[in-house]
């Protein structure tokens, strides 16, 4: 699958999880092993919660190109956000349009993304945002409840064929 049709699918409503590199470490979804979903949606909490059988006011986060983190979000004094380590208040653009991924607070925890950190994941941003004027995805560990963190390839598809993921992206592949 291209990112061109990863993006289409996504746009259309689906549910992608990613899976490439190395498995991460830490407590958020970076990227590598991430769920993804169209921030748009204003019911994205909801619809993705429910997939990954979670409680209904489990909030999500958005991985956005390093270059837009301010037209959405006041950084202030913080220049990035890679490890999505802060919460950051929403600025009214970001409540307009990705309203899937603000808190309740008016926050998100973003995580902010350049091509040298994460190539196929900034270029699958990047691609979202030529189709949408919106250069964030909803972002995700690829896990549901109560399980550990995809680990292995086998682990991603099991995952997908026991929930409502609708496709597996594998970019390394391609």
């Amino acid at each position: 699958m291209t990112k061109s049709e990863v993006v289409k699918h996504i746009i259309e409503g689906n549910i992608v999880a990613i899976f490439q590199g190395q498995s991460e470490w830490g407590p958020r979804a970076l990227g590598n092993r991430s769920i993804l979903f169209d921030p748009r949606n204003p019911s994205a909490k909801d619809i993705v919660n429910k997939v990954k059988k979670r409680e209904w006011y489990r909030p999500f986060a958005g991985t956005i190109m390093l270059e837009y983190a301010n037209d959405y979000f006041e950084m202030a004094t913080i220049k990035e956000s890679p490890y999505m380590s802060f919460a950051i208040p929403a600025k009214q653009k970001a409540k307009d349009e990705v309203p899937g991924i603000i808190h309740a607070d008016g926050t998100c925890r973003i995580q902010t993304v350049t091509r040298e950190q994460n190539k196929h994941f900034y270029d699958l941003i990047e691609e979202f945002y030529k189709k949408t004027g919106v250069p964030i995805l909803f972002n995700t560990s690829f896990n549901l409840a109560g399980e550990p963190l995809v680990e292995t390839i086998e682990d991603a598809e099991n995952t997908v064929t026991r929930s409502d993921i609708n496709y597996l992206y594998k970019p390394e592949t391609l």
